[in-house]
């Protein structure tokens, strides 16, 4: 997928008003989620991304563990967002990052979160967070 095409479908899923409330979605999510990964996972994730979306998971020096509840506060503070709005962007950012990587990478990475983080993926961009 190609960066355009990775900001038109974040900022359609994620019903946002530019491709710059876009950008800072995906840069404040993948970031955030480069933190929580280890065992090369966030490497092979940004790998299988364009660069200007793979540039915040490189940027992560070592992985710490924190709960999803953490994660979405984390994006808001570094997307600029309210925790709501951020929760709803993180969501349609992994939504677009399923379609956009192969699912061995996903199935990687939802390994190796706890049994709660399954709500981000299963939620998809729409309907309600369980």
């Amino acid at each position: 997928m190609q960066h355009e095409q990775l900001l038109g479908a974040v900022q359609h899923r994620g019903r946002m008003a530019s491709r710059e409330e876009a950008e800072r979605a995906i840069q404040a999510t993948l970031g955030t989620l480069a933190e929580r990964l280890t065992g090369g996972a966030a490497a092979n994730l940004a790998a299988q991304l364009p660069p200007e979306a793979a540039s915040a998971m490189r940027d992560v020096e070592f992985a710490e563990a924190f709960s999803l509840d953490e994660f979405f506060r984390r994006v808001s503070r570094r997307e600029g967002v309210d925790l709501p709005k951020s929760v709803f962007h993180a969501r349609a950012v992994v939504d677009v990052l399923a379609d956009a990587v192969a699912d061995g990478a996903m199935a990687h990475v939802r390994a190796q979160l706890p049994q709660e983080w399954g709500r981000l993926f299963a939620a998809g961009s729409e309907g309600e967070m369980r």
